[in-house]
């Protein structure tokens, strides 16, 4: 037997076992199904009971706050233009970078492999429902981020904590709930590490090998496989180690230019076939409506819609308020209106794009298109042959943009849970888990796994954010009142 097929056997069993001790056991706990109605056959209809959470989640923020995220867009691109930006505000780094990093952790292969998943399983009408989960997802984003600024703390040195784990345990104690605040905390710290090694990380570092392993044959597998993964490992530590200054000069680099890029590639195909954009279009929204396949199909393709909408952008979950918490600004319903955005640019504009790539190409029933990012590099490539090696570059950097700022999430979780002084442990957890990622074969388990991490994160954090959705109205309602009094100073 060769090396290579040694090192693939012994991959294949670490997989094998990865799958029976974390990933079956964790996703019949998250993923509990909901029994709620019978269709003609009598079988009983599934709803998972996580996107039963995230969906009523947002829809309580967007009424709570009042259409927050309509009437707070334009705002919040003020804000991120740095009109309101006082040069001497505390914090490590700008709302631009702060929105930079946080996109980098959502504007990831969630946007080019995981919308790909969402309609090669649940059709072109789980778009329809990826949209309204974005829509409704800029509410839950503001009313996290904005805890994530009011609780947070600034060491010494400079370096901030805040996020979920900070704002649980100490929003709530201010409520009376001292106990709750630090169970909700500490469960949240704990998902937080395990989706900065899952959907942070080995997804994004096995969607990223799985097109360069279609584009470059001589890496697919044996030696180029494994050296991959290291130079992957080598440039993800270089940046980590910096921390989130680091991170938020990076992606505020990376993010935008991909973003273009990535647009321009996806206006061209769309161009190309801008006659069946209308058709496209209309086929989302009658197949997100559509009783063919039943009462279950239907709940089917809303679950996935919804379900890939959270993977995405991560609204509700509360990683993002981690990295806007670092913002400097003094107001922190500020960084709340710039949080709100992420969702748009992520799911509505970004994931959008892809979907309708996929559609107008006529991949997503194609059989041999493959699934995740060979089916979107398939749509591509009918258009232009050499649009896969452009893709393969812009997957690649979403990818090592979305691990940099994921690392930093757990890094912080870590932090809160075991101290500073064993943060070099996380890293190196991290790590192995990038090579791995790598490494594993099955889409469908690395998937799965980062879904679990991701999504168990909103339980936590949601319960904790409705307690503190009346703190959260009181400090809108006057920071409003105080803008339209032109009170704060225009900078730009």
């Amino acid at each position: 037997m060769n090396a290579d097929a040694e090192s693939a056997g012994l991959f294949a069993f670490l997989e094998r076992a990865f799958e029976l001790l974390f990933v079956t056991p964790i996703q019949k706990f998250i993923f509990f199904d909901l029994a709620f109605w019978d269709n003609d056959l009598g079988d009983a209809i599934q709803l998972p009971i996580v996107v039963v959470w995230l969906v009523s989640g947002a829809l309580f923020f967007t009424l709570r706050f009042q259409f927050i995220n309509v009437r707070g867009f334009r705002h919040g691109v003020d804000c991120v233009r740095g009109r309101y930006s006082a040069p001497g505000d505390s914090g490590e780094i700008s709302h631009f970078q702060a929105l930079s990093a946080a996109l980098s952790a959502t504007v990831g292969l969630g946007n080019i492999a995981g919308v790909a998943f969402a309609v090669g399983i649940g059709g072109p009408g789980a778009v329809f429902w990826m949209i309204m989960g974005g829509l409704l997802g800029m509410s839950s984003k503001f009313a996290e981020c904005t805890l994530g600024q009011r609780y947070r703390s600034i060491d010494d040195d400079g370096r901030v904590t805040g996020g979920p784990m900070v704002y649980l345990r100490q929003g709530l104690a201010e409520l009376g709930h001292t106990r709750l605040g630090r169970a909700l905390s500490a469960a949240f710290a704990v998902m937080c590490i395990g989706a900065s090694f899952g959907g942070g990380n080995m997804f994004q570092a096995n969607q990223s090998f799985a097109i360069i392993r279609q584009e470059v044959p001589l890496l697919a597998a044996g030696a180029g496989q494994i050296a991959f993964g290291l130079v992957l490992v080598i440039l993800v530590a270089l940046v980590i180690i910096g921390g989130i200054r680091r991170i938020g000069e990076v992606a505020s680099v990376l993010v935008p230019g991909m973003c273009v890029l990535y647009m321009v590639c996806g206006l061209l195909i769309l161009l190309t076939h801008a006659s069946s954009v209308p058709a496209a279009l209309g086929l989302i929204v009658r197949d997100a409506f559509t009783l063919q396949a039943g009462l279950g199909g239907l709940v089917g393709t809303i679950v996935q819609g919804f379900r890939r909408a959270a993977f995405s952008n991560e609204a509700g979950v509360g990683s993002a308020s981690i990295a806007h918490s670092a913002a400097k600004t003094e107001e922190p319903i500020r960084e709340g209106f710039v949080a709100l955005l992420e969702p748009f640019i992520d799911t509505i504009v970004v994931c959008t794009t892809t979907a309708l790539v996929i559609i107008v190409t006529g991949t997503w029933n194609d059989p041999e298109a493959g699934q995740g990012i060979t089916m979107t590099a398939s749509a591509f490539a009918t258009v232009f042959p050499w649009f896969p090696k452009v893709l393969m570059l812009i997957a690649v950097l979403f990818a090592f943009s979305t691990m940099i700022s994921w690392s930093y999430y757990g890094e912080r979780s870590w932090k809160y849970l075991f101290g500073a002084r064993s943060i070099l442990g996380y890293q190196l957890l991290f790590l192995a888990f990038t090579f791995g990622g790598v490494v594993f074969e099955n889409a469908d388990v690395v998937l799965t796994f980062g879904d679990l991490m991701i999504l168990g994160m909103a339980f936590p954090n949601i319960a904790g954010v409705v307690m503190l959705s009346g703190v959260i109205k009181a400090d809108l309602d006057h920071y409003l009142e105080r803008l339209r009094a032109g009170v704060f100073p225009v900078y730009g």
